[in-house]
């Protein structure tokens, strides 16, 4: 068995997260896994400025998931009044299906119920059914809530298809 950890990330990991992230969503390699966006978008899904800006704001944090010292899932965190907004869950398309995913949720969960916080929300796309499936066998339901994706703004991908987000919540 590997020894793994769950830290925060600093500014030294910002070019090992852009890598994981850019490979799980986006392009040939996030093909091995199941989270794929390649078919949904194109271009890239971060950059090392976003994660940086990510990492400084002081009511947000970003869980790494180590295995050894590697880089190989992340979750982005962050605290808005009393829910926390959970976003760019990631795990290396190699080890996915592997429990990393549930080990960050329920990391967040945790880190949730210390920040106060009496739900969990995030945005899906509204494509992504397996996906949204994989959320709700852990808690998490629909709200009917809608986001447009902003298709106007390259730093989000380029989209494909039309695409919309829906909004995903657990209480707490």
């Amino acid at each position: 068995m590997h020894q793994h950890t769950i830290l925060s990330a600093g500014p030294d990991d910002v070019t090992a997260l852009n890598q994981l992230v850019n490979s799980a969503y986006r392009g040939d390699s996030s093909r091995q896994g199941w989270t794929t966006e390649a078919d949904l978008l194109g271009g890239v899904r971060t950059d090392e400025q976003a994660l940086h800006a990510m990492i400084e704001n002081p009511n947000a944090t970003i869980l790494l998931y180590k295995i050894e010292d590697q880089l190989v899932g992340s979750v982005y965190l962050e605290k808005k009044g009393d829910s926390l907004y959970l976003g760019m869950l990631t795990v290396s398309p190699e080890l996915q299906a592997g429990g990393i995913g549930r080990a960050l949720l329920a990391r967040a969960d945790l880190y949730a119920r210390e920040q106060g916080c009496r739900t969990i929300t995030m945005t899906v796309l509204s494509q992504r059914h397996e996906l949204i499936a994989w959320y709700e066998r852990r808690g998490y339901h629909q709200t009917g809530d809608t986001r447009p994706f902003p298709s106007d703004d390259p730093r989000f991908g380029l989209p494909k298809v039309p695409l919309s987000f829906i909004v995903l919540e657990k209480d707490i």
